[in-house]
């Protein structure tokens, strides 16, 4: 364990900014830049794909340096492969934290999920076996992570649509030694739980309530395509195109009745909605958070 990295003891104040807790953020697209610079949204911090911005300088650069002039900005990776069973690409990590210093956003997450193998790029974030000898790999790479950048991270548990038969823990068992034994925190996708547990015949609050929620520094919120398997059961895709559903509206109420306003997010990252609407979605989220997130009693079960 990296401790001289814990997330306990480091700030996560950098870039000068903290995100807020008691108003959600909004993921940022180029598109929506010239309705970010107006003072009549509710927005108020954006969270941005690292891999989006690896570029040294150009338009896209340009905007996200007036965004960060305005807002807290999460910086979320999406290409760093932690579960990986080969070694972290350097490249790639030395990329990122050029960003990263570039940038100094306020926060820096990933998946708990990999995306490369034997030199190749799969542009999916892949499942994980959660085994003992997983959970030393991932260790590993976080904390090369944490090294390289100089501060904690937080980590993503994904969406899956398969199960492995060789694992000796649960994901929030896995979630719980990788936080403990790295000093990193946790980014809660509550769209991903709903899904999971739909697809894999399981309880989203029964997973929720098993994870360390005292390590939660950001939640995700976002919509999901309804399909179906083979023998017709539903299947969810973690599809971000569409509004949260009353489902995942309802876990985060109850989330944050237990742990108090976190820093939430509205992810839309396809088929993209006008403006307005996804500030309508980030005005939904501010409301539960003003009604519902006044408390701080971890020990409560949802």
């Amino acid at each position: 364990m990296n401790t001289a990295l814990s997330s306990r003891s480091i700030s996560h104040r950098f870039g000068g900014a903290a995100l807020p807790k008691d108003v959600a953020g909004a993921s940022y697209k180029p598109c929506y830049f010239e309705d970010t610079l107006t003072d009549d949204h509710p927005i108020s911090w954006f969270e941005v794909h690292a891999e989006n911005y690896l570029m040294d300088g150009g338009p896209v650069r340009d905007q996200l340096e007036k965004l960060r002039d305005r807002f807290p900005i999460s910086c979320h990776g999406v290409g760093l492969s932690i579960g990986s069973s080969d070694p972290l690409d350097q490249i790639h990590l030395s990329r990122i934290k050029a960003l990263v210093d570039w940038l100094e956003p306020t926060v820096f997450s990933e998946h708990l999920a990999w995306s490369s193998h034997g030199g190749y790029f799969l542009n999916d974030l892949l499942p994980l076996p959660y085994n003992r000898s997983t959970l030393l790999r991932v260790i590993q790479h976080i904390d090369q992570v944490q090294e390289k950048l100089q501060r904690p991270i937080l980590l993503e548990n994904p969406s899956t649509y398969l199960q492995f038969g060789d694992q000796d823990m649960t994901e929030p068992q896995f979630l719980l030694e990788v936080v403990r034994r790295t000093g990193c925190e946790l980014l809660l996708d509550i769209n991903n739980a709903h899904i999971n547990a739909v697809n894999h015949n399981s309880c989203a609050r029964e997973f929720i309530n098993a994870l360390p929620l005292d390590a939660v520094g950001e939640i995700h919120l976002a919509g999901f395509f309804t399909d179906k398997d083979k023998q017709g059961a539903p299947l969810l895709i973690d599809s971000h195109n569409k509004p949260v559903s009353s489902e995942v509206w309802a876990l985060f109420e109850d989330v944050i009745k237990c742990t108090g306003p976190i820093s939430t997010l509205i992810e839309w990252d396809d088929d993209l909605p006008a403006f307005k609407e996804l500030a309508d979605e980030v005005v939904k989220a501010n409301d539960r958070l003003a009604t519902h997130g006044q408390t701080n009693k971890y020990h409560v079960a949802i």
